[in-house]
């Protein structure tokens, strides 16, 4: 059974409680997500004892806010679609991810998923395909350096990706500017205070690994096809993980149906769940799947 016909296969009832927004269940857990954040930042400013062991599960909260950008592309997370792009935009700063430019990359991903020719994830090279271009890839380069890029392009150049709608390039660069600002007197504000700098920049340099793993985790090692529930993976992890991440590793799941908000994203699994086909039981154990791919690619080159 593919996606489509586990779709067809619902009970419309069933259906339609999936697809149920919650602004509360939403704004409890942004404010269980903003008020880690809060604490661990006041705690690091104030240079409590032991303070840079903050640092890594600071920065981890930090940078999962990526899962939160992404859930507000859907409008998914709350009820009202205008509290989605309000937080989308507000969680753009420190992700250096232009949250107008985002919706629309990621929709088109949807669209084309794994597709190794129109999936725009996938641009520029694809996933890596050696140990080196795996240690470039976990190191955050590729993000932080491409993610720069693309908002000094779209506040200064001519915005062309096909996935961009014309009616929304004005918007776009009007983002991209308005970040290149923020991000000036975020510089500027290092010559008085060094609070950036241990807020916001070195924390999220530390935690991008992590993210690095889950996301390649998402669709890496998955055949380039039409069926979300192969081409996409689910993987296993404990409750704090599905939290941080905003239950995003049921990511088959999401794929299948990416109207269903995150918080009923368990109660998909529970129906959908037998009928996965690229699955692994923790990040641990598709980091060890990924090197081994690697390995054996290499052989196959040298043998």
């Amino acid at each position: 059974m593919d996606h489509i016909q586990f779709i067809k296969s619902l009970d419309p009832v069933d259906k339609q409680a999936l697809h149920a927004r919650s602004n509360r269940k939403g704004l409890i857990h942004l404010a269980g997500h903003f008020g880690v954040l809060a604490l661990m930042a006041i705690y690091i400013a104030g240079q409590g004892p032991l303070w840079p062991l903050l640092m890594v599960p600071y920065g981890i909260a930090i940078v999962f806010l990526f899962t939160l950008s992404h859930e507000c592309t859907h409008a998914t997370p709350f009820a009202h679609p205008k509290i989605s792009d309000i937080v989308g935009h507000l969680v753009a700063l420190p992700l250096l991810l232009p949250f107008t430019w985002f919706r629309y990359f990621h929709l088109a991903h949807h669209k084309h998923t794994n597709d190794p020719d129109r999936d725009p994830e996938l641009a520029g090279g694809g996933r890596p395909t050696t140990r080196r271009d795996l240690a470039l890839y976990l190191s955050g380069w590729g993000y932080w350096s491409g993610n720069a890029l693309t908002i000094w392009r779209n506040a200064w150049y001519k915005i062309d990706a096909p996935y961009l709608p014309p009616r929304k390039h004005g918007a776009i660069r009007r983002e991209a500017r308005v970040l290149l600002a923020l991000y000036t007197l975020i510089a500027l504000s290092l010559l008085f205070s060094p609070l950036a700098l241990w807020l916001w920049l070195v924390p999220a340099l530390i935690g991008q690994p992590f993210l690095r793993v889950y996301l390649l985790a998402e669709h890496g090692l998955c055949p380039p096809v039409a069926d979300m529930l192969e081409n996409t993976r689910t993987t296993f992890t404990n409750r704090v993980i599905r939290a941080v991440a905003w239950n995003m590793p049921y990511h088959a799941e999401h794929h299948a149906m990416p109207m269903v908000p995150f918080h009923a994203l368990p109660a998909l699994h529970t129906k959908v769940r037998s009928h996965l086909k690229s699955t692994s039981e923790s990040y641990t154990a598709f980091s060890r799947d990924y090197v081994r791919s690697l390995e054996e690619q290499t052989e196959a080159k040298h043998g």
